[in-house]
């Protein structure tokens, strides 16, 4: 479990308060989908078969893309509880390694190459799960998560190579919901050595700084089904602030 932790859209309503949510604040909408990140070390070190088997054994099997070909990097089970997806990922290693890229593992086991998730280890937290397994039982269980920090530089990151709605809202999710901006921006501005954590902040600057740009934008549309001001305003007034309290200031 060292070597793991849990990244992606899951990881708001892991390290967002759900019960004592602020009046106004809705619950993070949450995902049937897991992304797991995975050290280096676990690959290099063949300790990765352990985690396959224990997918085998447990039911998960390689989902299949909409054309039906099998997809290395991602492992489902359907059971009575529904459907679960699991997505594996790495920081990049060698050169040449491009984000959304597969690193090939084993015939059936892959990951996709995530930049910034050596970040991810750096700054985490272990949180208790506490509730029922797909298969009925109780179980309680301390996973490691991605903390508020590395969450900014990995959802900046993604967004920045796919533009999706979803990533917005939850990079802003956390931004507006973690605690203070304070502790938010504590925890970016102590990644800000990596290359990919000043990367992701380039992309806040760019994409999220005015109402109009693509980052608020989109994060109203998915909220909402549509363009809003008010919440536009509030995405740049938290990302604004954030860029200011890391001391960022765009280059020239």
């Amino acid at each position: 479990m060292e070597d793991l932790l849990i990244i992606g859209g899951l990881v708001p309503s892991l390290i967002v308060d759900q019960v004592d949510l602020p009046e106004g604040v809705e619950a993070h909408v949450g995902t049937m989908d897991l992304d797991i990140g995975l050290k280096i070390a676990l690959l290099d070190e063949g300790r990765y078969r352990t985690l396959t088997e224990r997918l085998r054994a447990a039911g998960f099997e390689m989902d299949t893309n909409d054309d039906g070909n099998p997809t290395r990097q991602r492992w489902a089970i359907t059971n009575n509880a529904g459907a679960v997806t699991v997505d594996f990922l790495i920081p990049p290693s060698r050169d040449g390694d491009r984000g959304g890229k597969l690193r090939n593992i084993e015939p059936d086991f892959a990951a996709i190459i995530a930049p910034g998730l050596r970040c991810a280890f750096r700054d985490r937290k272990q949180v208790t799960l506490d509730g029922r397994t797909l298969f009925g039982e109780k179980a309680q269980r301390e996973v490691w998560v991605c903390d508020a920090g590395a969450y900014v530089v990995l959802k900046a990151l993604a967004f920045d190579s796919r533009g999706e709605n979803k990533d917005a809202y939850d990079l802003f999710y956390v931004i507006r919901n973690y605690g203070t901006i304070h502790e938010v921006s504590d925890k970016l501005r102590s990644l800000l050595d990596d290359n990919e954590a000043r990367r992701a902040v380039q992309v806040l600057e760019r994409d999220f700084t005015d109402p109009e740009s693509v980052g608020p934008r989109r994060v109203a549309e998915f909220v909402t089904g549509g363009p809003d001001d008010d919440m536009q305003a509030d995405v740049v007034g938290f990302v604004s602030r954030l860029l200011r309290l890391c001391a960022y200031t765009k280059s020239p």
